[in-house]
């Protein structure tokens, strides 16, 4: 008899929370739905500052002079004013291996030729969990060394990419002061900022770190950096127009946070293997576009604004229409 009326209470209490959980859920999909409403202004497009995630081919000797000349062709219809040419990863130790970039200065000679207003700057991060320890003074020297010595290959900046860093991580804000004194352009992927109160907390419980950042943290990366891309896919939205709705809101909070004299990189999914099969449905260039479209009507004319598309070797011909149609 103990034994059924404990089970009880427990059924009681499961049910319970599944029926929190499934409001708290509604809410938010009602919230994101929300934002994805009314008509963006004819003028919120771009202003020409716009970036591009390039692969490891253009760097390691894979790709010659013609492809360079391909990607020029494409290149100037848009508005990329940035690429950021994947030219690492670091070692686990931070070191950066110049085996990892050998055509890195032809490459730079040819894009200079045929895209000369275009800044290029190299793409280096690492995974951060149970990898690089950025913890560790001396793996951020070595991080350092690598940049200095990669910066003579005649890269316009540096652009890092570690995940996950977690939110308030002092450590990588060193990183970012220190990395100051060997390039004059620095930016940063970001992760996504906490959208609404208790997201944060609650994604760390399930997924044992930061998916988000707290506005205060991303404000004090913000004044370390000249630009910043949010990377505003893998959402877990499971419709296009709750993505929608994500991108506005991230882009919504970020445009109150980088200041006008920064560039505000909204990053967009140009990729088809999100490992969920909704994912893939629901995030696209197209969806980004019009969510930024959104959110820019709101705050007013910006022109540091712009989409960064990640990544080129996964970009689809459909992936540029959208770019072209919803955001050119």
């Amino acid at each position: 008899m103990i034994a059924r009326t404990v089970i009880r209470r427990g059924l009681r209490l499961l049910a319970l929370v599944v029926a929190i959980v499934v409001a708290l859920a509604g809410l938010l999909a009602a919230a994101l739905r929300l934002q994805f409403t009314g008509a963006p202004a004819t003028w919120a497009k771009s202003t020409g500052n716009d970036a591009l995630w390039l692969g490891h081919a253009w760097v390691d000797g894979r790709r010659t002079e013609r492809d360079v000349e391909k990607l020029a062709q494409r290149l100037r219809a848009t508005g990329v004013k940035d690429v950021y040419v994947h030219s690492g990863p670091f070692e686990w130790d931070g070191r950066l291996n110049p085996a990892k970039y050998p055509n890195a200065g032809n490459f730079i000679k040819w894009m200079r030729q045929h895209l000369p207003d275009i800044r290029i700057s190299a793409w280096l991060g690492q995974t951060v969990k149970n990898g690089l320890d950025l913890d560790d003074p001396r793996s951020r020297e070595n991080v350092l060394t690598g940049v200095a010595a990669i910066m003579k290959q005649g890269y316009d900046g540096i652009h890092y990419n570690f995940e996950p860093i977690g939110d308030d991580d002092t450590d990588f804000l060193d990183l970012l002061d220190r990395t100051r004194r060997h390039t004059r352009l620095l930016s940063t992927s970001t992760p996504q900022i906490e959208p609404y109160f208790g997201m944060r907390l609650t994604a760390r419980t399930v997924l044992g770190h930061d998916k988000y950042w707290s506005q205060g943290y991303f404000r004090q990366v913000v004044d370390r950096v000249d630009q910043v891309a949010i990377m505003t896919y893998d959402s877990f939205t499971p419709l296009q127009s709750l993505y929608g709705g994500y991108v506005t809101r991230q882009a919504t909070l970020a445009l109150d946070l980088v200041p006008e004299a920064k560039t505000l990189y909204v990053g967009a999914p140009a990729y088809h293997d999100h490992g969920l099969p909704w994912a893939d449905y629901a995030e696209s260039v197209a969806m980004a576009a019009e969510g930024a479209r959104l959110a820019l009507s709101d705050h007013g004319r910006r022109e540091r604004f712009g989409l960064a598309l990640y990544v080129d070797f996964a970009a689809t011909e459909e992936d540029w229409r959208e770019y072209m149609t919803r955001w050119r």
